[in-house]
């Protein structure tokens, strides 16, 4: 944000950094709309009482369609909501026992499309990133991921990448991270983690300059397919951005609400105004699978 302006801190429940339900969990005998709604008021206390920080709004982020009837009784405290971008999310299927199986799946168009990645990318060399070799790459990691970030519409901050050795060094293998050379210069990261049956597939870095030569990127998403094939994964969160490419591998788009209120009324009417103009980025769907019947993402209102 540019120095002269004063910055909008805003006090966010949820994952800034990964997309989808992260930030609340209801259990199953409680009241969930009064639970979301206890919630934001406790938001409230949190700003006043405890908070060093002086917080202009506050957010609850990334609700599914499914939760909505649970979520929207933040309406009735303040609350404005609006859509960003969907994520992407591939379902996978439990037949695809090794990558072979999925490329299977797929209509001969995108098969041939896939393998043609691979050739292009037979040039890199892909090399798993380990803790010890994370800090050297860091510097590069970060020019990588920023090229990346800045060609986002809609951002809510920049991930710190030397967030990567704490999240190594806590989560071990269930954190990945890959590098992409081209010869001895770094062309692309990709990083994951699992949890449970799931794959978030985290931040990527990408030289721009060589991607299409090479099709890293591309590579990228199948490389996520296989991890996860590989570690009988059974959800890819694929994240926002990019719907096109990521549904030509199959991901297909989640709608995700986010709730936001102004502390102040007068700010909060301007703000819905505002919000109301947002729209998500259209693309065109690809349905890449000859036959495929998508699960459901569960949410906490199931």
């Amino acid at each position: 944000m540019n120095s002269s302006r004063k910055p909008v801190k805003i006090l966010t429940c949820g994952n800034t950094f990964v997309s989808g339900e992260h930030g609340i969990f209801i259990k199953k005998d409680q009241d969930k709309k009064q639970v979301v709604k206890q919630l934001a008021k406790a938001i409230v206390v949190f700003e006043k009482d405890i908070s060093k920080e002086k917080i202009d709004a506050f957010m609850l982020k990334d609700f599914v369609d499914e939760s909505l009837f649970i979520t929207d009784a933040l309406h009735s405290v303040g609350y404005n909501s609006f859509n960003v971008d969907s994520n992407m999310v591939l379902a996978l299927e439990k037949e695809w026992h090794t990558f072979d199986d999925y490329l299977a799946a797929l209509k001969t168009k995108y098969r041939v499309k896939a393998k043609k990645a691979f050739k292009l990318s037979s040039h890199l060399r892909i090399e798993e990133v380990t803790t010890a070799s994370l800090k050297e790459l860091l510097p590069e990691m970060n020019s990588l991921y920023k090229s990346v970030s800045n060609k986002a519409s809609f951002n809510l901050g920049h991930f710190n990448i030397e967030t990567y050795l704490s999240l190594k060094e806590s989560l071990k293998e269930n954190y990945v991270i890959k590098a992409y050379w081209l010869e001895d210069k770094l062309a692309g990261f990709l990083s994951g983690m699992i949890t449970d049956k799931n794959l978030d597939a985290h931040f990527v870095g990408i030289d721009y300059t060589v991607n299409k030569t090479y099709a890293i990127y591309q590579r990228m998403l199948y490389d996520y397919i296989l991890l996860a094939i590989e570690n009988n994964i059974e959800t890819i969160n694929f994240g926002r951005t990019a719907g096109e490419i990521k549904s030509s591998v199959g991901a297909v788009p989640q709608n995700l609400t986010i709730y936001l209120r102004h502390k102040k009324s007068i700010p909060n009417r301007i703000l819905s105004l505002f919000l109301k103009k947002i729209q998500p980025t259209e693309f065109r769907l690809i349905k890449p699978f000859k036959e495929k019947k998508y699960k459901n993402v569960s949410s906490f209102s199931q």
